[in-house]
């Protein structure tokens, strides 16, 4: 019975990845958008803009008064009046790409085996057939920091775009960043359906501590003996080149992670921090920027605000932050847009959630050399959508680019809509 069950699955797995459109090409003529109102991802925006790519970088960003001087001979025009032109969201800290289907235990590769797992590489595991991917994309989202989650040292994140043939064509960011899970204060017991404090929290964090010491020991030797792939993955997370993400919620853990961080010296990312909001004025003196989880979601203590994870991303830009938005999961990145929307309703200024999603990550990930905001130079990787994007009533994503190339925006979802459409467009037939 089992092997039938895992036997449908994977038919179905396949039946949904014949359906992922082919990469596009190389970007073979130059473009310009005119008319839109253009979010450049630095909390400026552009009305009656004009954007121009070719090659795969950005060649020209102004008003359309700025662009009448130009030559636009051999430029094809797309007409965008009264849409928006964004960057390509980013999508961070997800496992997209890394699961096809969760209750398949073959399609899960974002979990090794293991606690301390510095050397484990998601990038090899990522699957660019994935039919979750097109999807995701078709919401805006063009860049995604994969990571893995398991253990307590996970491993090395790394950042691809959204349409490539395989795992090499989607590098983007190689081997970015260490991920770590900071032990709980708290765990919650299934049996009593409740949270009790986490008696081993100082053993827990002693013993990570050891690893990282450990770590030093070893990469400061010059007589190796025999190589440890795990010590000497640690390296680069040591010398400060690669970042360290760490996933912490309370605000004693934050504050825990941050002085860890400090004792050796780590380039830290706080991941999800839900509490990041109590302890923003450390974070700003510590110069330690937060990638937040969902906003949409409810606060984990009775006494807290209902609305407190609305109101997080306003609290720490007013704090002097860097934060970008975050969602969860896999296939539930199509809707990281909506993260950002949801605080713009709570005080949160609209470019500033746009910078949310595309400027403050590509800073936060080390890539804004050449993404996450319109600018000349930079790869292009934008979209024009017809209404808000970050607006699930009229987020309607009409073209998308990356690295100047026209992607494909269908997806699953699109086809059984018009399957459907079709049916019952004929009466029932």
């Amino acid at each position: 019975m089992r092997l039938f069950i895992t036997l449908v699955f994977a038919c179905l797995a396949f039946a949904l990845k014949a359906q992922v459109p082919a990469p596009a090409p190389a970007q073979a003529q130059p473009v310009y958008i005119t008319g839109a109102t253009a979010h450049l991802g630095n909390g400026v925006a552009i009305e009656n803009a004009v954007i121009a790519f070719a090659n795969g970088k950005i060649t020209f960003v102004g008003t359309a008064a700025e662009a009448a001087g130009q030559n636009w001979a051999g430029h094809q025009q797309i007409e965008a009046n009264e849409q928006h032109v964004y960057p390509g969201f980013i999508a961070t800290a997800t496992n997209l790409g890394l699961v096809d289907i969760s209750a398949v235990r073959a399609t899960r590769d974002y979990d090794e085996t293991g606690t301390m797992n510095p050397s484990v590489r998601s990038l090899i595991a990522y699957n660019t057939d994935s039919p979750v991917t097109p999807t995701v994309r078709s919401q805006g989202v063009l860049l995604a920091q994969i990571a893995p989650s398991g253990g307590r040292v996970s491993g090395i994140s790394s950042i691809v775009q959204l349409d490539a043939w395989n795992w090499e064509d989607a590098a983007y960011a190689a081997d970015d960043g260490l991920y770590i899970n900071w032990p709980s204060l708290f765990s919650y017991s299934w049996k009593d359906r409740r949270y009790s404090k986490n008696d081993d929290y100082t053993e827990d964090v002693e013993a990570l501590r050891d690893f990282f010491k450990e770590a030093q020991a070893y990469n400061q030797r010059k007589d190796r003996e025999q190589p440890n792939l795990k010590l000497e993955a640690m390296a680069p997370v040591l010398s400060g080149e690669r970042k360290v993400y760490i996933r912490a919620q309370e605000a004693k853990e934050i504050l825990h992670a941050v002085r860890f961080a400090q004792n050796f010296e780590l380039n830290l990312v706080i991941v999800e921090g839900r509490d990041a909001w109590m302890v923003a004025d450390a974070l700003k003196e510590a110069e330690v920027p937060v990638i937040l989880s969902s906003t949409q979601s409810l606060p984990a203590r009775v006494d807290s605000d209902i609305d407190q994870p609305f109101k997080t991303p306003t609290q720490l830009q007013e704090a002097g932050v860097l934060y970008g938005f975050g969602h969860e999961g896999f296939w539930q990145q199509r809707n990281l847009a909506f993260q950002a929307g949801q605080s713009v309703g709570y005080g949160l200024e609209y470019e500033q959630a746009v910078a949310g999603l595309t400027g403050n990550l590509a800073k936060i990930l080390g890539i804004d050399d050449r993404a996450g905001t319109l600018e000349v130079g930079k790869d292009a990787n934008l979209f024009i959508s017809r209404g808000d994007a970050l607006d699930v009533r009229t987020s309607e994503v009409l073209h998308a680019f990356i690295q100047g190339r026209k992607i494909n925006l269908d997806n699953q979802q699109k086809v059984l809509y018009r399957k459907f459409r079709d049916k019952y467009d004929m009466g029932g037939r």
